[in-house]
């Protein structure tokens, strides 16, 4: 999967921030390009796990709808 960041320098807090605006503007930041980079990796890797299917099952009381905003 080829995913685009944008990684950008912070002079207020000394560290890269990377943003990838393709997966719901998950971030991350690193000392340095190379472990913004690599946190961004995992931050994007643990947004994409299945969801486990406990989480998914609802209780009889619930009810599930669709909305359009």
């Amino acid at each position: 999967m080829l995913i685009r960041a944008i990684l950008e320098w912070d002079d207020e807090v000394n560290a890269y921030s990377a943003t990838c605006p393709e997966l719901n503007f998950v971030s991350s930041f690193g000392e340095s390009r190379e472990v913004a980079i690599e946190n961004l990796k995992d931050a994007i890797t643990l947004m994409l796990e299945p969801i486990p299917d406990y989480l998914l099952e609802l209780a009889d009381s619930r009810e599930v709808v669709e909305m359009a905003l």
